[in-house]
């Protein structure tokens, strides 16, 4: 095994670097003998012996790689940032699940996700070249619109993962893996067709839509003054069914009030009273959790933690996929229950507020992004994710986020995933774009999605 992973390390840096309708599922032959392949199996006894004798490197290598396709293609946003995470997830998982006798697929389960292709029984598999193959599928799927270049190095990373493992099986063995990985992915984006968000990343500022006007209701803000974007992502399908508990949704804001005093008066001059005593650290923190555009955004921020945890422990792969399938599942369901609760309340942003009846001239610290702003989809994304990461590692894992020192931060430490997930929702106050009560509901929201999640039949 270390020799294998001292293979890997050259091809670790190609990771960062690096009109479709339902498609036909690639087909298995059931027919095939088991006793054609016996030879195969007991020449390389390592194709039997699953995922965990493996280590995360393939997994790692696509997130990394979807990283920075979320960065540099156009309208992969966070709602759509967080949907290809919960249908790569779903994928990594579905495709290993031969490998896990003691755990479930998630067909039948999950909201309209009926069948997935069965392995072959009696056939061997490797299992990377399995999530090799099943992962660049949906990848491409998923980033159709991505640069010439970025879609070649998709390719790139598919055929050079499937290299590392040729001498741990025969050609045979690689040929039914990267097959039955290819059809797995096939199914998981067929479904994803229906969910309501396929492709939205061509259309994130919809010209249809007619946001509702009155006292209280967001109106496109400056400096850009852009549309509301995505206003009809919260009618996706989630992936989480009513039979499973279905998302959270958060309960009614602080009522809209404009006389001095209230609640909801008080909750706007507390940003703004904030934003003009800011410490040094609290604007660092609103920084460093800005997550905007051209990069990995707010849910790719929280699987970039993932991934450190994942290497940090040594997780294999079945454990990898198991983790990722839950955070995935979960943001995304975080992404449809939050822009839900904007178009349904519709309810302006702070600096509407402030400037109309606090102060004409103030500014906020952070570029307030064009939509709603009950509740906060950074809040929701973290609960979810530190739940998910709670539930799965513990409550007393102390780790260095170092994520961000690519995009020119220093590292932050934590004593738990909790105290991380309720900086990030913090960091919104701090910025000046969002009120308390938006981050501590959607907080709890997400925790909430994420315990449904982990009440599934895993």
């Amino acid at each position: 095994m270390q020799k294998l992973f001292k293979k890997l390390l050259p091809l670790i840096s190609l990771s960062f670097l690096i009109g479709i309708g339902c498609r036909k599922q690639d087909q298995f032959n059931a027919r095939q003998n088991a006793s054609d392949l016996s030879s195969d199996a007991k020449a390389q006894p390592e194709a039997q012996n699953g995922a965990v004798r493996f280590d995360s490197y393939v997994a790692q290598s696509w997130y990394r790689l979807m990283m920075k396709l979320i960065s540099e293609t156009p309208g992969h946003t966070p709602p759509v940032a967080a949907r290809s995470f919960g249908y790569a997830g779903v994928t990594l998982y579905e495709a290993l699940i031969g490998e896990m006798p003691d755990h479930h697929s998630l067909a039948r389960q999950l909201n309209g996700l009926n069948s997935i292709p069965q392995r072959v029984y009696g056939n061997s598999y490797l299992a990377p070249v399995t999530a090799n193959a099943a992962l660049a599928r949906i990848v491409k799927d998923l980033f159709q619109n991505a640069s010439v270049a970025n879609l070649s190095r998709i390719d790139l990373l598919e055929s050079s993962n499937e290299k590392l493992y040729s001498e741990h099986a025969s050609q045979q063995i690689i040929n039914r893996s990267r097959d039955y990985g290819h059809g797995v992915a096939d199914a998981v984006f067929n479904w994803s067709l229906t969910d309501g968000g396929n492709q939205a990343y061509l259309n994130i500022f919809p010209t249809d839509y007619i946001p509702p006007t009155g006292a209280g209701k967001w109106i496109p803000t400056p400096p850009l003054y852009q549309p509301a974007m995505l206003p009809y992502w919260g009618n996706n399908r989630p992936m989480m069914t009513a039979d499973n508990a279905g998302p959270i949704d958060p309960p009614t804001p602080t009522v809209f009030s404009t006389v001095s005093g209230s609640p909801f008066y008080n909750a706007a001059y507390e940003v703004y009273n904030t934003s003009l005593h800011l410490t040094s650290e609290q604007t660092t923190i609103a920084l460093y959790w800005a997550d905007g555009g051209g990069t990995f955004t707010p849910p790719g921020h929280n699987i970039a933690i993932a991934l450190q945890m994942i290497g940090n422990r040594h997780l294999n792969l079945n454990e990898t996929a198991i983790l990722l399938a839950k955070l995935g599942i979960a943001e995304n369901d975080a992404a449809i229950v939050c822009w839900r609760a904007k178009f349904i309340f519709n309810l302006l942003r702070p600096i509407t507020f402030i400037q109309t009846y606090i102060d004409r001239s103030w500014k906020s610290l952070i570029g307030t992004p064009p939509f709603p702003t009950y509740t906060s989809g950074h809040s929701t994304f973290s609960g979810a994710a530190a739940a998910i990461l709670t539930a799965e590692l513990g409550n007393q894992i102390s780790f260095t986020d170092s994520s961000k020192i690519a995009y020119g931060f220093s590292p932050r430490s934590f004593h738990n995933f909790t105290e991380y997930a309720q900086e990030a929702a913090m960091s919104r106050l701090y910025g000046g774009i969002h009120f308390r009560f938006d981050n501590e509901n959607g907080f709890s929201c997400g925790q909430q999605i994420a315990m449904n999640v982990e009440h599934l039949n895993w």
